[in-house]
């Protein structure tokens, strides 16, 4: 795997994307039964969702009732039925929706690996801060 903070390559890949985010999709609730390489499929091929309406969802996760997940997963399923009657008679602008959803895709991934580098960047100054009063008392 390359590394996520190269300059030279910041991008991650489909493939990164797809693990980071079905690691969060198996982060809901206890209490709710999701086939969550399913859902992550919908969610990634869905080509009326832009990038942060995607994430929101992800976010969402954890707190999503079984009843949300179910309706999210039939509206994801449908799209997909709709979108694929389009693609006979629009073959050119689905073509164009697909690439746009595959290069959000790994915006998305980019997201959220800069919230994790910022998060912990605030960790470690809270660190030090916290070694900074520990000392103060000495």
């Amino acid at each position: 795997m390359s590394d996520q903070t190269n300059p030279q390559n910041p991008a991650m890949t489909e493939e990164q994307v797809d693990a980071m985010i079905l690691e969060m999709i198996q982060g809901h609730s206890d209490q709710v039964s999701v086939d969550a390489p399913e859902f992550l499929d919908l969610l990634k091929h869905s080509l009326s969702l832009n990038t942060m309406e995607k994430k929101r969802v992800v976010d969402a996760v954890p707190t999503l009732s079984q009843f949300q997940f179910d309706e999210l997963t039939k509206v994801f399923s449908e799209e997909r039925v709709k979108f694929r009657e389009l693609a006979g008679k629009h073959p050119e602008d689905i073509k164009k929706l697909v690439a746009k959803q595959q290069s959000e895709w790994t915006q998305l991934g980019d997201i959220y690996t800069i919230e994790a580098e910022k998060k912990e960047a605030g960790d470690e100054d809270q660190d030090k801060i916290d070694d900074i009063k520990a000392n103060l008392w000495l």
